[in-house]
């Protein structure tokens, strides 16, 4: 019987210097590191739309957007995750030297084919172990279809569907109501 190569774990203090330096986000899970592939003009202009939605209804607020150039870190007991999510908000925001957040509020990803399993199961049982985690939104590209996990006084989370371009998202977490129309401005569903 052959033994298999053991992988060498990388610190969080190399994945961090390397992600700094490098040209290519990569996530983190626990030692290892994935490289994340680039994303298709609508997955860009949904971002886009979302993070100048955001930006304009936070100003003068104390809670901040980050895009998707943003780190969320996760700490479990036994190891360190970080996530690249497409727009999140932070009320208490970490050093602006920092390349991650430790306390988001509200985090947005749009889904894609080659990430929707990991993104409904690995990366939303992560953020939902957030204990500052109030709203997780999963936005659907192809059709105006957005769900929403919004935390309940009794400390889980309750699950909302949203659809359709008349379709009002209220973020009374962070004081702000977002519109599916201005989540899917400029989106051709024909293509």
């Amino acid at each position: 019987m052959t033994a298999l190569k053991q992988l060498d774990s990388i610190s969080v203090a190399d994945y961090l210097a390397g992600e700094e330096a490098g040209d290519v986000k990569h996530e983190y899970l626990g030692g290892t590191v994935h490289a994340m592939a680039g994303a298709s003009n609508r997955h860009n202009t949904i971002a886009g739309n979302i993070f100048a939605f955001l930006h304009a209804a936070l100003r003068g607020k104390p809670c901040r957007p980050f895009n998707s150039d943003t780190k969320v870190r996760i700490r479990y007991r036994d190891h360190t995750r970080f996530y690249y999510p497409d727009a999140m908000v932070v009320c208490r925001p970490n050093p602006d030297d920092e390349h991650f957040q430790d306390e988001p509020v509200v985090i947005l990803e749009i889904l894609s084919d080659s990430t929707r399993r990991a993104d409904l199961v690995e990366k939303r049982d992560a953020y939902l172990t957030l204990p500052s985690m109030k709203v997780l939104i999963f936005v659907e590209p192809d059709t105006p279809d957005i769900l929403v996990y919004r935390a309940t006084p009794e400390g889980g989370f309750a699950i909302e569907r949203h659809t359709g371009l008349e379709s009002v998202i209220s973020l009374l977490e962070i004081d702000a109501n977002l519109p599916l129309a201005e989540v899917y401005e400029r989106v051709d569903f024909t293509s």
